[in-house]
């Protein structure tokens, strides 16, 4: 029975009270390139910082600004589709203001109409007044 025992134990994973220990850790790097200042690495290796850019699924994004911006092979960047989009904003806010002017111009040439026609009348009144008088 023993002998079954010892035959069951797994010898490829050992005693698991007794872990192996880990080898050290070698250095980060052996590279000076870290130590560099970004003017310095720029001048040195001709690298150029700009926005991050990836390619996801055949679309190319851009970091700009805070937003990731889709470059596609189409005619427009979606960077100008939102400029457009805010611009559309504007204006359509600009076309709100110039409809509530419009009505109120409208108002007042109908309230000056309204005060001619009253004043017009009111001097018919004091003509037929007077040649009645007469």
């Amino acid at each position: 029975m023993e002998d079954l025992k010892k035959s069951l134990r797994m010898p490829l994973f050992g005693n698991p009270f007794s872990p192996k220990k880990v080898p050290p850790r070698k250095s980060a790097s052996l590279s000076s390139l870290h130590t560099l200042d970004r003017s310095t690495r720029e001048i040195e290796l001709g690298l150029e910082y700009g926005p991050p850019v990836m390619n996801i699924g055949g679309q190319v994004l851009k970091f700009e600004e805070g937003q990731w911006i889709t470059e596609s092979g189409g005619n427009v960047s979606s960077r100008e589709v939102q400029q457009l989009k805010k611009k559309n904003i504007q204006l359509e806010e600009e076309n709100n203001v110039l409809k509530l002017k419009i009505e109120l111009l409208l108002d007042m040439l109908t309230e000056t109409t309204v005060e001619y026609h009253l004043m017009e009348k009111e001097v018919e009144e004091v003509k037929t007044q007077h040649r009645r008088k007469k």
